[in-house]
This record gives structure tokens, C-alpha cells and sequence, in this order.
């Protein structure tokens, strides 16, 4: 079969399209023919050598969200039948034509929702939810500032705080982006490119600042977010798309009683009640109508290197997706 690794870290260039063996699936797995693989900021860490929570060992095979239908099943596996059309985060491995992961982590997929669709809600609309719901503990009538409101997470994050009751304020680089997301529900937004750009948001919130921060951009952004929020607020690091990292001094968050707390979707996969539980939210919020799902962009797995340089450059709003029997 097909697949895209890197043999080393670096520029989008190291990234391979090369033929390796076919997967078989253990006892307790489901083989998954892929049909689309959703792209993520945190491939573009990886594949660059950026600091990373969990190590990526050569050759690696990008790829956390894919969405398809299954070719084969473990003998163990008794729930799930061949043709089933199906979704899956398996946190790595998903740049294939084929995969196998654990039949506990797939999740069949509702009529009406395509593979192309499945592929670019699992890790972002995932990720927005978590991130808001649990991580957060975003409450009703609080406000959020939302960082890269535009991009693929950011998109999600805005629609689902509304939903949850919140204020939104969107964060983002563009006045295209920014009136992007306005019309996704945002209340207000700001140009988090702009010097002391925590003043925007104070003259928003009547100089009292937010509830809640999702942070993705990292290094000294964060000292800018920090200076945003309100008495008691929540700092949600998600990611430092920036590549930059920052050092927080305690002392800094004591007297306002701050918290900086932090997120990795992939250490909620230990609890598959909430999982399933969120995507089905998200899915069903999709299904009626209530939230807009926008893909930016859809490459061939061969032009894997291609749509990294796309995300990287940060000119997509929504997801990129790519295609492995394109």
C-alpha cells in the first residue's frame, strides 16, 4: 500500500510517498481503508521537531483523525462488521491507504455523514469540545477568547461556545478571518498579530478581560493572553503553533487568582463513554444544521508535502483533508 512518512524532521520535503507493507489486524483491531485523513497543526510539529508530548520515531507516519470503511476485523472483534463506514482517532498512522487500530476507538458512522466530513471533525471538533467542556469548564453566560478563530479548531471552538452559552470573542490574524468568524457566531473580534493586543480585548469587556483563553499560538503570545484575562480566569494551553515556548512565572497568576491548564485530546481516549458521547454532540449538531463544517481544502495522499506547506503558511480557514486512493 501507500503511505506518507518522514525518515527525518525538517522542512515539508521530508515527507515520503513510498510503498509499505500492508497492515493485518490483531485480535482486538479493526483494518480501516481509508478514505480521507484530516490534517492537523500538530503534524506540522512533528514532522518539523518541534517540542511534542509524545515522541514521533523514524519513519513515522502522520495522521491523527481518519474516516472510512473497514476491510477486516480481529477475531476478537464481534461489534463491528467488513463495510462499515466508520471513524477513527488513532493519534498516528492515518497518511495510509490502509490502517489498523483498535476496534475500542472506532466509531461507525450515521447515515448521512461522509467520510470527507467524519475526517474533518474527529480531532478538531473533538479537540474544541473537550477543550471548552472539560478542560475549560466554559459555563454559560462567561466569556471565551478564541485564538486562530478561523482555522480548523478555531472554527469549531467559536460555534460550540456559542452553543454552550458563552461570549465568544475571536481571535485572528486577518480582517478576511475575522470576519470569518462573525459569521460563524462570534460576538467580536481582534487582530492577535497586533502590539498589546490584550488592550482589544480589555476595551471589549469593559476592562475586566475573559473568562476563558484557548491558547494555541504559544511562546510570547502567552504573556499577551494572560494580560486578557479577568479575575479567576482559565488559560487552556492547546499548542504553540508558533514554535516558540515561554516561560510563566508563578508569582504572575497569584494575585488574580489565574489558572493555566493544559490539553491533549489523545489523553481523553482513555474514557470511550465521553468520547462517543462528544461525537455524537458534534455529529448531530452537524446533521441538523447547527454547525457549520467548512473544508478548506482536499489533496491526493501523494500531495501530503503540499498540504503541509498550505497549513503552514496560514492561509487555509477550515480543514485540509487528504485523499489516499485519490
Amino acid at each position: 500500500m501507500k503511505a506518507v512518512r518522514f525518515h527525518q524532521t525538517g522542512a515539508a520535503d521530508v515527507l515520503v510517498y513510498e510503498d509499505v507493507p500492508d497492515p493485518v489486524p490483531q485480535d482486538h483491531e479493526v483494518l480501516i481503508r481509508v478514505e480521507a485523513a484530516g490534517l492537523n497543526f500538530a503534524d506540522v510539529m512533528r514532522r518539523r521537531g518541534d517540542p511534542y508530548p509524545e515522541a514521533s520515531p523514524t519513519p513515522f507516519t502522520l495522521g491523527i483523525e481518519v474516516a472510512g470503511t473497514i476491510a477486516a476485523v480481529g477475531k476478537d472483534v464481534t461489534h463491528l462488521k467488513v463495510g462499515t463506514p466508520v471513524l477513527a482517532t488513532p493519534g498516528a498512522g492515518g497518511y495510509a491507504q490502509y490502517l489498523c487500530v483498535p476496534a475500542a476507538i472506532v466509531v461507525p458512522l450515521p447515515e448521512g455523514v461522509s467520510a470527507m466530513q467524519a475526517a474533518a471533525v474527529v480531532a478538531h471538533g473533538l479537540s474544541a469540545a473537550l477543550a471548552l467542556s472539560q478542560a475549560a469548564r466554559l459555563a454559560p453566560g462567561e466569556t471565551v477568547l478564541i485564538e486562530a478563530a478561523a482555522g480548523g479548531l478555531g472554527q469549531f471552538a467559536v460555534q460550540l461556545a456559542k452553543h454552550y452559552g458563552a461570549k465568544v470573542i475571536a481571535a485572528a490574524s486577518t480582517p478576511e478571518k475575522r470576519a470569518l468568524a462573525l459569521r460563524l457566531g462570534a460576538d467580536a473580534t481582534v487582530d492577535y498579530t497586533a502590539p498589546n493586543w490584550h488592550e482589544q480585548v480589555l476595551a471589549l469587556t469593559d476592562g475586566r478581560g475573559v473568562d476563558v483563553v484557548l491558547e494555541t499560538v504559544g511562546g510570547d503570545n502567552i504573556h499577551e493572553a494572560l494580560k486578557a484575562l479577568a479575575p479567576f480566569g482559565r488559560l487552556v494551553f492547546i499548542g504553540q503553533s508558533g514554535g516558540q515556548t515561554t516561560h510563566i512565572e508563578p508569582w504572575d497568576l497569584t494575585v488574580a487568582n489565574h489558572t493555566v491548564t493544559c490539553f491533549y485530546v489523545m489523553g481523553y481516549m482513555a474514557n470511550p463513554a465521553l468520547i462517543q458521547s462528544t461525537l455524537g454532540e458534534i455529529i448531530g449538531l452537524i446533521l441538523s444544521g447547527k454547525l457549520q463544517l467548512q473544508i478548506d481544502t482536499v489533496l491526493p495522499l501523494s500531495q501530503a508535502a503540499e498540504a503541509h506547506r498550505l497549513l503552514e503558511s496560514r492561509k487555509t480557514t477550515g480543514k485540509v483533508v487528504l485523499q489516499p486512493w485519490a
